[in-house]
């Protein structure tokens, strides 16, 4: 593609036209097939969450977050409280719409508007949710629920260690644009982050592939998929890593 050049000969980035920053994601509620995204609330959702959390015995699923796992539900929901009164990160709780219960939350943060950029993140799916059609879908609905606001920038991050998260992100689309070492202390060790990102160009594609995976005829009577959202979204990364 060619490259931009001002009247002094430097190469320059390319304009965008018509560009204003997008509004914050706000306390939307996102309605799927499988699950339902919405507000984060301690007093509906933490026992339920607690609940589903409990069923990850030995606490593998908190290993690369920078808290948890919680020892009671009195902890976990003073936890909930602290994080669900602020706007960034924007939490949400995921609910599985064949029991209605939570099974997982996650979050937006890094929003920043004037940028167009925003980060999906604080994943934490129970065993409930791990694997299943709902924890694609719910990424799904939030990835589309940005770019229709207007961002043009959709950031994942993770522990550079933290191999699910980063077959995760692949999976789900996520080009990988690189490794920040020694980004951050976690729990007293060191944190080496690893970047992916979806751009609004690739949106389009990606959003007719998640589509194409989601509907009713990639599952069979089991709910088990026909065709892996993974090659689907091979074609369409910028990069692996």
């Amino acid at each position: 593609m060619p490259v931009a050049i001002n009247h002094l000969g430097q190469p320059v980035g390319d304009e965008v036209p018509g560009w204003a920053p997008p509004s914050q994601p706000g306390s939307v509620t996102l309605q799927g097939r499988f699950c339902r995204v919405e507000p984060l609330e301690p007093e509906r959702h933490a026992a339920q969450l607690f609940a589903a959390d409990a069923l990850d015995a030995d606490g593998r699923s908190w290993t690369y977050l920078p808290y948890g796992p919680f020892a009671t539900l009195t902890e976990y929901r003073a936890w909930l409280e602290s994080v669900a009164a602020g706007t960034d990160p924007c939490f949400y709780a995921i609910i599985d719409l064949t029991t209605e219960c939570a099974v997982g939350v996650c979050s937006y943060l890094r929003i920043d508007p004037a940028a167009g950029s925003i980060e999906v993140g604080h994943l934490h799916f129970s065993p409930l949710l791990q694997g299943k059609p709902a924890a694609t879908e719910a990424m799904f609905l939030m990835m589309q629920h940005a770019f229709t606001l207007g961002y043009r920038r959709y950031e994942w991050k993770c522990n550079a260690l933290n191999e699910p998260s980063r077959r995760a992100a692949q999976r789900l689309g996520f080009s990988y644009e690189g490794c920040f070492r020694q980004a951050r202390i976690d729990r007293g060790r060191n944190r080496d982050t690893t970047w992916y990102s979806v751009i609004d160009g690739e949106w389009p594609a990606l959003k007719a592939v998640f589509e194409q995976w989601l509907a009713p005829a990639n599952f069979d009577e089991h709910g088990r998929q026909h065709l892996a959202l993974s090659l689907l979204t091979k074609p369409l990364l910028a990069a692996v890593g």
